[in-house]
C-alpha cells in the first residue's frame, strides 16, 4: 500500500510501485481528466504537476512520487493561477477536439507559476512538450497571454 498526496490529500493506492503516475490516477483513483497521449512522454497530455513542476504522468512510476505532491487538472479551478488560465482558455476558444487541453493547461499554470510576464519565446518554450493535433497554438500563446494580466490585476 502506498500513499500519495494528490491534489492535497493522501490517497492510499494498492497498486504495483512501477504503475506509471497515470494509470493510478485514472484507473485506481478515477481521476480522469489527465490524459494519455502517446504513452512515452513525447506529446504532454499526461502532463501533471509534481511539487509544482510539470511532469509526464504516463512515464513516471508511482515508486518515484511517493512523499511529493501530485497536482492534477482537477484541482485547477479551485488555484487562483488555474483558475486565470482556465478563464483564458474559455475566453480566447482555445480547445478544438480538447483532448490535449489538460495537458496544455497544467503546463501553462507551470510557466505562469515560475513567470508572470511571459514573451512568445517563453511561452513557446514552456510549452514545446505539448502537441495539439488541432494546432490551436496561437489561441494558446493568446490565452497565456491574456491569463498573465488577468494575474496582474
Amino acid at each position: 500500500m502506498l500513499t500519495l498526496n494528490i491534489n492535497g490529500r493522501d490517497l492510499q493506492l494498492d497498486a504495483d510501485p512501477a504503475t506509471p503516475v497515470l494509470w493510478a490516477l485514472r484507473d485506481n483513483l478515477d481521476l480522469t481528466g489527465t490524459k494519455f497521449g502517446c504513452g512515452a512522454a513525447l506529446c504532454g497530455a499526461c502532463t501533471v504537476h509534481l511539487d509544482g513542476a510539470p511532469i509526464r504522468a504516463c512515464v513516471t512510476p508511482i515508486a518515484a512520487v511517493v512523499g511529493q505532491r501530485i497536482t492534477t487538472i482537477e484541482a485547477m479551478e479551485s488555484d487562483p493561477v488555474g483558475k486565470a488560465v482556465q478563464d483564458a482558455w474559455v475566453r480566447h476558444d482555445v480547445p478544438q477536439c480538447g483532448y490535449c487541453q489538460s495537458g496544455q493547461v497544467m503546463s501553462a499554470v507551470a510557466l505562469l507559476r515560475a513567470n508572470r510576464h511571459p514573451d512568445d519565446a517563453a511561452i513557446d518554450n514552456a510549452m514545446s512538450g505539448n502537441l495539439c493535433r488541432c494546432g490551436t497554438y496561437q489561441r494558446i500563446r493568446a490565452a497565456i497571454k491574456d491569463a498573465a494580466v488577468a494575474l496582474q490585476a
